[in-house]
């Protein structure tokens, strides 16, 4: 065993961008839709839906992503009191993800730029299990059926592609999300003709705030809505949640939700250096005398040879702190210098 102390620029700090599926299974592309009952039927039911890629009994059923309502007037569901006006699941959600987004409990979501609207939203937040880190933009993709008579699917992305910059709200990026495909419109801008865009599309927190206005379009030329017909009557429950996410299962639709995940993995590179007089005699007991410390071959004094089969690196308290080892033992002798590169990820 050899010691060596490492200089400063032994030492080398890189971050790499790693994309991978979100859905289960390794799938990037969610086709199949599932709720439970239980879920459903329970007081969490009143808001929001969990959503499965299989039964929800099936063994290997796991929460994929939930849908909720949310109103800043509180319409759209019952009141938690009879006796208090407006305080209702559906604005304790808007109110959460103002929060959340907007960081500002004054502020309204403005939905291409200008558009607010009635500013009540549906949101699809994706299962923490189910990503990394965030969320890539342009790999999202949501196809809805659609209950417009002049439209039979509404195909959803990100315009992550069509801009330069993200916009920013506080310190969440955002995208907006218009009708195309894979971070693109289709055509123009993709925002509908008299409400904006269809949402938005926040990647560090994995979530998809959809306008709800545009959703309820029922218009016939542009970019049209599909007639979602989102109930906001004050104390009442008008299963908003539950109509989106017919709207996304829909057999009539492409049944299509897609989406990769982003994870920054920051490496830390050290160079461990075996110039060609270091590291050439081994305390091994096959090298020297247990008994003597002398060395048991004559030959080894002057051409000495070992095998280095692991890396060791310890703090100045000389405690170990990480282990290396090679695939396969590197001999080294007089003549030969090696460089070894140990790869450490955070």
């Amino acid at each position: 065993m050899g010691f060596k102390r490492f200089d400063p620029e032994d030492f080398v700090i890189s971050a790499d961008t790693v994309t991978s599926t979100v859905w289960s299974n390794n799938a990037s592309t969610l086709n199949t839709f599932f709720t439970s009952s239980t879920q459903e039927q329970g007081s969490s039911g009143e808001y929001y839906l969990n959503v499965y890629q299989t039964a929800s009994n099936d063994d290997s059923a796991a929460v994929q992503f939930a849908v909720a309502y949310a109103n800043p007037t509180g319409g759209g569901t019952l009141l938690y009191d009879n006796s208090v006006s407006e305080k209702s699941p559906s604005r304790s959600i808007y109110g959460q993800y103002r929060t959340l987004v907007l960081e500002d409990e004054n502020a309204s979501f403005t939905f291409g730029g200008s558009y607010t609207g009635s500013n009540q939203l549906y949101v699809i937040s994706v299962e923490r299990a189910r990503y990394k880190e965030k969320l890539l933009p342009g790999s999202f993709n949501l196809v809805l059926n659609s209950n417009n008579s002049n439209l039979s699917e509404l195909s959803l992305t990100d315009n992550s592609k069509d801009v330069n910059l993200p916009t920013y709200y506080g310190t969440q990026r955002a995208y907006e999300v218009v009708s195309g495909s894979n971070g693109s419109a289709y055509s123009g801008n993709g925002y509908t003709v008299g409400s904006g865009s269809y949402g938005l599309f926040l990647p560090d927190i994995s979530t998809i705030i959809l306008n709800a206005d545009a959703l309820n379009d029922n218009s016939t030329s542009g970019n049209m809505g599909i007639n979602l017909a989102t109930n906001s009557g004050s104390n009442t429950n008008g299963f908003n949640e539950r109509k989106l996410y017919n709207q996304i299962s829909s057999s009539e639709a492409s049944s299509i939700f897609q989406s990769n995940s982003q994870e920054t993995i920051t490496s830390n590179y050290v160079f461990v250096r075996a110039r060609n007089s270091e590291f050439n005699y081994s305390e091994n007991p096959s090298f020297i005398s247990g008994s003597t410390g002398e060395v048991i071959y004559n030959y080894f004094i002057d051409n000495p040879q070992t095998f280095a089969t692991t890396v060791g690196m310890y703090n100045d308290s000389n405690e170990l702190l990480a282990v290396a080892k090679l695939s396969k033992p590197l001999v080294k002798d007089f003549t030969k210098e090696a460089l070894i590169r140990v790869k450490l990820d955070f």
